[in-house]
């Protein structure tokens, strides 16, 4: 008497059945997808909208602004140099040149 283990009598129609409960190609990349919606959604775009927002306020800059450097200083915009630079008022008298884009933010 010969007995056949179950790995080899294993019929067509149990083998299909497994290929139809496999997961397809979308199932399978939908969790990929889902992250980096959720990424796009937390990261990218709120750092894309500061940018533009920075942007806009360093380009509407004018003479008596005060604003804030990157390294915390508190000035008065005296003069408007070029396309890049900008001449600020720390103290009375005491003026430094800047680089626009060192500007952080705007005060009233």
């Amino acid at each position: 008497m010969f007995f056949i283990s179950p790995a080899f009598a294993e019929t067509a129609t149990d083998a299909s059945a497994k290929a139809a409960e496999a997961p397809g190609f979308l199932m399978s990349v939908l969790p990929l997808l889902l992250v980096f919606f959720v990424f796009y959604i937390m990261v990218i775009r709120p750092q894309n909208k500061r940018m533009l927002d920075h942007k806009r306020t360093i380009s509407e800059l004018k003479k008596g602004d005060k604003v804030v450097t990157g390294g915390g200083v508190i000035a008065t915009v005296k003069k408007l140099v070029g396309d890049d630079e900008i001449v600020l008022e720390i103290a009375d008298g005491v003026e430094i040149t800047a680089i626009r884009s060192s500007i952080v933010q705007t005060r009233k």
